[in-house]
Parts: structure tokens; sequence; C-alpha cells
């Protein structure tokens, strides 16, 4: 069960595609795994169109299937012509295990690079926007830890399969986690693992102990 998700304001910003491109993409990747938020945002696209066009009726059966379009004008990097999906785009691929993607990154699976061996037993893989966004996927084996940090600007995680834990809670598939420099967490893994989506609009900043001395590169960890 889903327990945390995007706000009244980011949803609406979603319709109407006034977020980032890499909001876009973290937030209609939670609304592929949120029946929830799915609802909520039928009947935002409803009240919107009632309110630009008079009536529902006039409007596109759906605006957030149009994610991709509007996330290629955003960054201006369309996809390839005639490019079809495979069903190899389904899925990603790291040390021996295959993880299903929902449909938005599917429709993204183009954007998305190579692993690269990050700090213990975490792996990133960048999502290319074509712009200074940062949106990677982070896959943290089981017992892994992300050293005690807050942050300088806002940081969405969006948990794709798997579970982690910090001082506050507990995240599983399709939690969605907004968080600002007024909290200061320590991301960890215990018996599973577990594979996020996640994007900054600053870098982290280091606060325990020897790990501070990483905050002149934390933007190297997470670009």
């Amino acid at each position: 069960m889903i327990k945390f998700h995007p706000s009244e304001q980011q949803l609406v910003e979603y319709v109407a595609g006034d977020l980032s491109a890499a909001m876009l993409i973290t937030v209609g990747t939670h609304i592929d795994m949120c029946p929830h938020c799915q609802g909520h945002v039928q009947d935002i696209e409803e009240q919107l169109s009632q309110r630009l066009f008079g009536d529902p009726m006039a409007a596109p059966a759906s605006w957030s299937a149009n994610l991709d379009m509007m996330v290629d004008a955003i960054i201006k990097s369309p996809a390839p012509a005639h490019r079809s999906l495979d069903d190899s785009d389904n899925y990603l691929f790291l040390e021996g295990k295959r993880f299903e993607l929902p449909a938005t990154l599917a429709r993204n699976y183009h954007r998305i690079g190579s692993w690269h061996k990050m700090l213990g037993k975490m792996w990133r893989a960048p999502v290319n926007l074509g712009s200074d966004e940062v949106l990677n996927f982070i896959y943290m084996g089981s017992g892994a830890q992300v050293p005690e940090h807050t942050h300088k600007g806002h940081e969405a995680t969006l948990v794709i399969n798997g579970v982690f834990v910090d001082e506050t809670d507990e995240y599983r598939d399709g939690d969605f986690v907004l968080l600002d420099g007024s909290h200061k967490h320590t991301p960890q893994t215990q018996q599973e693992d577990c594979l996020t989506l996640a994007t900054l609009d600053a870098p982290l900043h280091f606060t325990s102990g020897l790990s501070r001395l990483l905050n002149p590169f934390s933007s190297l960890f997470f670009k």
C-alpha cells in the first residue's frame, strides 16, 4: 500500500505540464504505480478542462498519456523517429536482477544511461534529459546506507522496487518522498534491496562525521 504521494499542487502542475522534465517523469511514474493518484489526476483533468473549455469532453481523454511529448518539448530532445517500444524497454538489469519499469519510464528508456558503481553497495544510472537537471536511478543493495545528509535544494525520491528506511519511516514500491533543507536523514536498506528514481535541484550536504569530507564531491555522486 502506497503511503506517500505528491502534493495536490504537484498533481495540478503535472496535469498542466508545468513541472520540470525530471519531476514530470518522477511524478508521472508514481501515478503509473498509484491507483489513488490516477483517480485524483482524472478529477483534476476534468476540472481543468471544464475551466478551460467549458466542456470536460472537449479535452483529451487523458492529458497524462502525453507525458513523453511534454518531456520532449521541455528538453527539446525528441525520441528517435518512428521508434516502437521493444519488450526489453520494460526492464532494467543490474547485478543479475531484473526490474520491471512502469509505463512512463519504459517510454523514456532511450534516455537511460549505463550503470556506475558508487559508494559501498550502491549503483547509479543517469536519465539523460539534455539539460542540467539531475535524474538518476539509484540502486541500494541489502545492507547499504547513504551517509547522513540534508539538502541544499529539493530531493524527490520514488521507490520503484524494494524498501528503504530512514529515521522517520519505511518506504516501499510507489512511495514518493520530497525533502528539502529542513530534513536530515540517513537512508538505508536492511534485509531487502531497493531501486529508486531520484531527482535533485542542488547537491546533498553530508552532516555526520567523516562523511562531511564528501561535501566537495557530493555533486559528482548524484549528477
